[in-house]
């Protein structure tokens, strides 16, 4: 079902924090600004339930009122990111205990565990309650469930926690003789002889536990967020309308979004911060990274919208300092959020709080309620967004992926051989892929994954998938098979699914599909000399690590061999004809610059995928400093084009074309504002 007819916009209010005196007025504002939904109640528990048992629903019945005076439509949140003080004193088991055993206390959020039994039934009351007496109003149009499931808390250490992993444990494996097995507790002497024994990780472990009993431990934290959400979304299911939806935001750690969409939510939300991107210290791509964070909602939840965008500053009082956007940065950051893909941006907030810990996350207006610059900036968005209204359900459209799967994601987090590789290469793909202009996306790779899936990309990068299970492998040589072209990089295949190395040889499974075996691997000291490959004329770096490869089939072409060190002229890139497509290990982290040399070589050899990978290549030429997005919407191609600089960008268009946010067709050099935008009908 589609949500969202019209690209819209929203934000977020809190009528709990201003006098009713005012409410008309700031709905009034807000529509004149172009906002036409409002996000309210997720951190409002005492305005339904002020002690246990007592509920009153007076307050935000009055003003649902006022709102249904408008044509304002809303998002209601379920509160439970922030329980009462009635609560946590009366059952403090709900409260979150961290690794060191340090219990969390009431005056913050986040800070109850899934698992408590009490938490449990005190939230299944809350939801029902309120889904009655709300799911008929007609100015609801979705709800939200909690308010970002494992931000900041992502790890739960509680008792009911303990008590909750030993269940999972049990369903997981059955008995203890399998799960020692899969955790090789031989090791250390750690083996279990009783179901008692077993805890999460805990104090004293820090650093030294066991690698597989800390990714279960993560496992299991994603399947108690995912249960927790489920069940919210099961109550709301029975009393609300079908044409009603359920969203959370997110997305944050130790939690399997592609799952929890699929179970309990019509479509995910994410929260947008790209200014602090700009910090101090933050990496070159600055705010324009949060198109990376962006692509991964989009690979877990096609359809999605953003519940909170900056539209101002931000931070804690005690906690981070982000810049306020310069003028033309909040406009270029809304659109950002649509050329990725959402149907709807909603804007943290409306009026800056003047109490509580996020006096300095500022909003369209500040503590003195007056026009702002910002404000301004907004209407200029709705004016943009009644342009590009009618692009709400388009399909983003890209030829290159990049596969990604949450084991490996949650293995790498404490592995320091995976780990800082994966994480390396992440951003030097995203890196290379933007400054090149070619459209991907962002494939999680999961047990439902289809063949289907994989072949509708000409090309798959799968940077260092060190789990492999039977089950993916054969997927992924389906897909080369039947034309696909797969690189993967160093430390492929040499884990099980428990995080455990075989007794195989690497890459395990794959040595037919790559066409090669790893002979011999070493880290790369990053403060110590540089390793490199030559790739025919190019001088490209491969750092990090290195695999050293043995070809052993008479189909596997070596593209590039080490240069310096012990293995100077040993294999370090190979390409393998495999079925109708070709496989390509890389021997290495991928650094952005060697990527793109890969890319154009593979590019200009695989003629057939060429016109798709490199189409906006032919539109234009457009500096590296800007993004570009290509989007399909009834037949319809657009590009979008981003400018993420202070300075105007010269793009020179190779057809005529119109951008449809100034209403004129544009055809040679073109000038684009700083932080400007353009949306070419193509």
């Amino acid at each position: 079902m589609e949500y969202f007819e019209e690209i819209t916009l929203g934000i977020c209010y809190y009528p709990e924090h201003w006098d009713e005196s005012i409410w008309r007025e700031d709905l009034k504002r807000m529509w004149d600004g172009g906002i036409r939904m409002i996000r309210i109640a997720e951190f409002a528990w005492n305005k339904f339930e002020i002690k246990e048992g007592v509920f009153d629903f007076s307050f935000f019945d009055h003003y649902l009122d006022v709102v249904e005076e408008t044509d304002m439509k809303v998002i209601f949140c379920t509160p439970t990111a922030t329980p009462p003080a009635w609560l946590t004193e009366k059952y403090p088991e709900v409260l979150a205990v961290d690794l060191d055993g340090r219990q969390y206390k009431h005056g913050v959020r986040r800070h109850y565990n899934y698992n408590a039994p009490i938490w449990k039934e005190k939230t299944r009351i809350i939801v029902t309650e309120m889904a009655k007496h709300y799911g008929h109003r007609s100015c609801i149009i979705g709800w939200q469930i909690d308010n970002e499931l494992n931000c900041v808390v992502d790890e739960f250490y509680a008792e009911a926690d303990h008590i909750a992993f030993r269940e999972f444990l049990k369903n997981k494996y059955g008995n203890l003789d399998a799960l020692n097995d899969a955790w090789g507790t031989v090791f250390w002497n750690q083996t279990y002889m009783d179901w008692t024994e077993v805890y999460l990780p805990r104090y004293g472990q820090r650093g030294t536990c066991n690698p597989h009993l800390q990714l279960d431990s993560i496992r299991f934290f994603s399947a108690s967020c995912l249960e927790y959400c489920k069940l919210h979304s099961d109550i709301l299911r029975k009393y609300i309308g079908k044409d009603v939806f359920i969203t959370t935001n997110g997305m944050f750690n130790h939690a399997d979004y592609k799952k929890m969409t699929k179970e309990s939510l019509d479509f995910l939300s994410y929260d947008c911060y790209p200014a602090f991107g700009t910090m101090n210290g933050a990496d070159e791509l600055h705010d324009r990274k949060w198109s990376m964070y962006l692509a991964k909602v989009r690979a877990v939840s096609k359809k999605y919208g953003i519940m909170e965008q900056q539209s101002g500053p931000g931070g804690w009082y005690n906690f981070r300092i982000a810049p306020s956007p310069k003028p033309g940065q909040m406009r270029l950051w809304a659109l950002q959020s649509i050329a990725n893909g959402a149907d709807f941006v909603s804007f943290f907030r409306w009026r800056t709080c003047t109490f509580g810990t996020e006096i300095y996350w500022h909003g369209i207006l500040d503590y003195d309620n007056r026009d702002t610059r910002r404000l301004k900036e907004l209407k200029d968005i709705a004016e943009d967004v009644k342009k590009i209204k009618d692009l709400a359900g388009r399909e983003y459209e890209a030829k290159v992926a990049i596969l990604i799967d949450y084991d490996n994601e949650w293995d790498g987090e404490h592995d320091v051989w995976h780990g800082p590789i994966r994480r390396y290469s992440n951003m030097q793909l995203f890196k290379a892929l933007q400054e090149e202009h070619i459209p991907f996306n962002y494939l999680n790779m999961d047990a439902d994954t289809s063949t289907e899936e994989l072949q509708q990309y000409d090309l798959i990068f799968a940077p260092h998938m060190s789990i492999v299970t039977s089950s993916v492998v054969d997927k992924i040589k389906q897909y080369v098979e039947r034309g696909g072209h797969f690189i993967s990089g160093a430390r492929t295949g040499y884990k099980d699914k428990y995080g455990r190395c075989p007794m195989e040889t690497m890459p395990i499974s794959m040595q037919d599909l790559f066409g090669v075996e790893v002979k011999d691997f070493t880290s790369v000291n990053e403060s110590g000399p540089q390793e490199y490959a030559f790739f025919g004329k190019d001088k490209i770096e491969m750092p990090l690590f290195n695999d050293i490869l043995l070809p052993i089939s008479d189909r596997c072409k070596v593209l590039a061999t080490y240069v310096g060190d012990y293995y100077d002229g040993s294999p370090a890139i190979t390409e393998n004809s495999y079925g109708c497509g070709s496989a390509i290990y890389f021997g290495a982290a991928f650094e952005a610059n060697a990527t793109k040399v890969l890319l154009h070589n593979f590019i200009e050899e695989w003629q057939e995928n060429k016109e798709a990978i490199l189409l906006i290549h032919s539109l234009a030429s457009i500096p590296k400093t800007c993004e570009t997005s290509l989007c399909n919407k009834d037949g319809q191609k657009y590009l979008f084009i981003l400018n993420y600089e202070k300075e105007p960008a010269t793009i020179k268009f190779n057809i005529e074309a119109e951008d449809v946010l100034i209403g004129e067709k544009i055809c040679g050099n073109f000038e684009l504002e700083p932080y400007g935008v353009m949306v070419l009908r193509i």
